[in-house]
């Protein structure tokens, strides 16, 4: 099955948003950014063109090529921006779905090989997963909205380094190999993928580890890929385990995954992330008076942001 069974695949409508007006309140313009949904700034609505109505998923063709979204209020676009329709009814979970499925291509393209002509052809899983069916999500422009009302900046503290090994003891992952195990449980199993929150299935075996912490690639076509585990879960060793030795929740794990992705580049298949070399890696935190790691404000920060109320 390819995105053409499914969808029908139209270009946006090619806006340049240097010749808009910019407001705070007005029509969502959708650009090739990867950030904040797609959505690069608010504009005026334009007398001659209606936006396009709510539910669509766009594509991001060129820049952040495959950059995916299901867009939860009418919008303008920029160049580059690839719209699907979906050809029969689906829920907001099916369209997340296969946003999810189409980014997952993104390693094909580049910034000189664009997806404008390929969109239509990529291939899609014929069967939905029964977890994405059975996740209820709202089906409202709710669910964009932020936790408090508060406008924060990073800018607003100080920030200093800290190394991994004072903030977290990290282990190594453990657990059974997929293929020595019955699936169909409820016990997540971490390996090293980039994405689905770095879960492959679900045993039916005791877990190794404790939930509330970070699990972090060390090899793995996703090595360097960060992810926050609330529950129990069994992983394999090509996983290292981020244990605080602070009191954690997932709005702080969502502040400080960001920033430990942000070593990605410096590792591949070819260049692990080792124990050792994570211990040693520094990573710079907003701070409070006392030069310790601000993690109020961190919490805040992420609570402040657009969709935070669905973490």
């Amino acid at each position: 099955m390819i995105v053409d069974d499914l969808f029908e695949v139209f270009y946006g409508t090619d806006l340049e948003l240097n010749t808009l007006k910019k407001t705070k309140v007005g029509i969502n313009f959708v650009s090739r950014t990867e950030q904040n949904n797609g959505v690069s700034a608010i504009v005026e609505p334009l007398k001659n063109m209606a936006p396009f109505d709510a539910g669509l998923i766009t594509v991001a063709a060129g820049g952040s090529v495959l950059s995916s979204f299901v867009q939860n209020k009418p919008f303008y676009s920029g160049r580059d921006i690839l719209c699907l329709k979906p050809r029969k009814q689906m829920s907001l979970s099916e369209k997340l779905f296969y946003c999810m499925c189409i980014k997952s291509n993104h390693y094909k393209y580049s910034f000189g090989r664009q997806a404008n002509r390929t969109l239509k052809f990529l291939k899609l899983p014929e069967n939905i997963p029964e977890w994405v069916k059975n996740n209820k999500m709202p089906e409202t422009n709710n669910i964009s909205i932020a936790m408090i009302d508060k406008k924060m900046k990073l800018t607003e503290r100080k920030w200093k380094i800290f190394t991994y090994m004072n903030l977290f003891n990290i282990v190594r992952g453990r657990g059974a190999r997929m293929i020595d195990v019955k699936k169909n449980g409820k016990i997540p199993f971490v390996t090293a993928i980039d994405t689905n929150n770095g879960v492959t299935g679900k045993l039916n075996i005791t877990p190794t580890h404790q939930g509330n912490v970070i699990t972090v690639n060390r090899d793995g076509n996703g090595v360097g890929e960060a992810f926050y585990q609330p529950f129990p879960f069994c992983s394999t060793e090509a996983v290292h385990i981020f244990i605080p030795k602070f009191t954690i929740n997932q709005f702080i794990a969502m502040f400080l995954v960001c920033l430990i992705r942000m070593e990605r580049f410096k590792y591949n298949y070819g260049r692990k992330w080792s124990l050792e070399r994570m211990n040693k890696t520094t990573i710079s935190l907003p701070v409070n008076d006392k030069g310790e790691p601000d993690w109020k404000f961190m919490e805040e920060y992420i609570k402040s942001l657009p969709y935070s109320s669905n973490l």
